[in-house]
């Protein structure tokens, strides 16, 4: 008798056992993101692998917190190279084909009027973490931007520096065949006119130009007080550097578009950069838990420091998954969307992040001036 109760209780563990063994785990959910990040195709690489980096960073970060549960986020990175043929492709392709639930990026505002009606029309939330120019989220209602608008940081900066020196007169040059430059032109003459400085010289250049001589010959003849350059990062850098080199004097400050902000920058530049001047939602000495912890984690992840675009892209990952779990998952887009849309006061690493009526980020505009090769928070 006790050999056969020991059989039978034998018997009955591994049969427990075996139903154990057959009976599935719980099955994750996969949401799939589209980062459009310019990974190649000269400038747009300085911003978009940067952003790139980010996301992946805040990506992981959130899969292995758990917030989300059985949710897991699969990020699918397409490098459009800066080409809004290329981006245009890349989104149909994200959306038919790979049906992800939420597109970050493009790098480039050009490729973003080209590729975010794509989006639109599908129902599918953008958000973008470095499209600047006016007009982006007016594109409809499932594109979202944390990167602020030109319109919404130019004015301050240019209020520090009259504050500052009292600049009388000003010169513009700008990128004329690039969307948000042209866009970036009419921000600053509208604030200079504003605050009744004299444009006294206005020049362009074309991507791909690397010599800027004759442009700046130019300018340096007007002998304005300020120089206002709507230019991406690297065309900026060397904008900058051949201006004191033709020997504008360092008297004369020199202002750019929060596009030209990029750890790059002050690189390419050199000595140049010192005291150039623009405007941005964030910095690295940020006082916040957040983002202290975010440029740790960037700085041992990648071994470098994340720009303003990098901590935009990784503000919207964390905005994104944050919707999610208010949406309870991403089977209903427009329940989505909505949730997005009510983003309030999220602790992130640019501080409490929410979305205006407009879907424009709600943000305290800072003044950051290159010192000792590095942008700091500008001084009172």
């Amino acid at each position: 008798m006790r050999h056969s109760i020991v059989a039978l209780v034998l018997s009955a563990a591994v049969t427990v056992g075996a139903l154990a063994m057959e009976r599935p785990a719980q099955a994750e959910t996969l949401v799939k993101i589209g980062i459009v990040q310019a990974t190649s195709g000269g400038s747009a690489a300085l911003y978009g692998t940067m952003q790139k980096n980010a996301a992946e960073l805040a990506i992981d970060e959130v899969n292995a917190s758990g917030t989300l549960g059985d949710i897991k986020l699969v990020g699918i990175h397409q490098d459009d190279g800066g080409d809004r043929g290329q981006s245009v492709n890349i989104f149909q392709r994200l959306i038919n084909q790979e049906k992800v639930s939420v597109i970050l990026g493009p790098t480039l505002t050009t490729a973003a009027f080209a590729a975010d009606p794509i989006a639109q029309k599908a129902e599918v939330p953008v958000i973008a973490s470095s499209n600047t120019a006016p007009g982006v989220t007016a594109m409809g209602d499932y594109i979202f931007r944390t990167s602020p608008p030109e319109s919404m940081v130019f004015p301050g900066v240019l209020a520090y520096v009259k504050k500052k020196s009292a600049p009388k007169t000003a010169a513009q040059i700008y990128g004329i065949d690039d969307a948000l430059m042209k866009a970036a032109y009419g921000v600053h003459k509208k604030a200079l006119d504003a605050e009744g400085i004299t444009i006294v010289a206005t020049e362009t250049f074309q991507k791909g130009d690397v010599d800027y001589s004759a442009q700046l010959t130019k300018i340096k003849a007007a002998n304005p007080d300020i120089i206002v350059i709507g230019g991406l990062a690297e065309e900026t850098a060397n904008i900058v550097r051949q201006a004191r080199q033709l020997g504008i004097a360092p008297s004369t400050r020199i202002l750019g578009a929060n596009a030209s902000i990029s750890t790059k920058l002050a690189e390419l530049a050199g000595p140049a950069a010192e005291g150039f001047t623009v405007g941005s939602s964030w910095f690295i000495q940020y006082d916040n838990p957040r983002n202290k912890a975010f440029v740790e984690a960037y700085r041992k992840k990648y071994g470098s420091d994340p720009d303003t675009f990098a901590a935009q892209a990784y503000t919207s990952v964390y905005i994104f998954a944050d919707a999610v779990k208010r949406a309870g998952g991403v089977s209903d887009p427009k329940k989505l969307r909505d949730a997005l849309a009510a983003t309030k006061d999220l602790d992130s690493n640019v501080g409490p992040f929410s979305f205006d009526a407009n879907r424009e980020p709600v943000i305290a505009p800072k003044v950051l001036i290159v010192k000792d090769g590095k942008f700091t928070l500008a001084t009172d």
